[in-house]
């Protein structure tokens, strides 16, 4: 973990100290709905030990960190339309190791540059829900 003034903003999802819409947890991953989303269903994945750069993970911990964000691919697949279910990591915009699961529609979902998606609480809250039973 970085010292308290580095914490990262994933990190204070896992404390709790800033909300998320929760999709899956166990004891080392959880995942929650993005909050500027590619497309709806748009998820991210962590582990809740805070590490910038995902090759930095042990392997035991990565595996189960893929395993996991397997199983929330399984269940956004479930509950959102689309044509497959796409992983992105890029790692440069939170300093906390996450993927990003995107329902693709097409090649150009998981385009970064493009314009994020608007949904309300409610919507947010109706999505993760549906996800979190599916998981």
């Amino acid at each position: 973990m970085l010292a308290d003034n580095m914490v990262t903003i994933f990190s204070k999802i896992v404390s709790g100290e800033i909300p998320c819409y929760k999709v899956a947890e166990d004891d080392r991953f959880l995942a929650f709905l993005d909050i500027n989303p590619l497309s709806k269903g748009h998820t991210l994945v962590i582990p809740k030990i805070e590490t910038d750069y995902i090759f930095d993970i042990n392997d035991n911990d990565y595996q189960a960190f893929f395993l996991f964000a397997k199983r929330v691919a399984k269940a956004i697949d479930r509950v959102v339309p689309s044509t497959k279910i796409g992983i992105a990591v890029i790692g440069l915009e939170v300093a906390h190791a996450h993927i990003h699961l995107v329902p693709q529609q097409n090649m150009g979902t998981l385009n970064f540059a493009n314009p994020k998606l608007k949904f309300s609480t409610e919507e947010f809250n109706q999505i993760a829900t549906e996800i979190g039973a599916a998981f």
